[in-house]
């Protein structure tokens, strides 16, 4: 399972409030909740917040292993 806490961390981590990131027009409401839900993402989109938010993929989400 892909999860997105890493990025909410990261905001907190750099004081980055959820509504400045949609202020900012980086983030859509629609792309917010999806990341709180931990829905998927597009490679593009991912590249995206990459690039706006000057930091990694591992940043954004982590991988845990589905359990069979």
């Amino acid at each position: 399972m892909i999860s997105y806490e890493p990025f909410f961390e990261y905001l907190k981590k750099k004081n980055i409030s959820q509504y400045e990131l949609l202020k900012m027009g980086i983030v859509s409401n629609a792309l917010l909740n999806s990341l709180k839900h931990n829905n998927s993402i597009t490679m593009s989109t991912l590249n995206n917040l990459c690039n706006q938010l000057n930091c990694k993929p591992e940043d954004i989400f982590i991988y845990h292993p589905d359990q069979t």
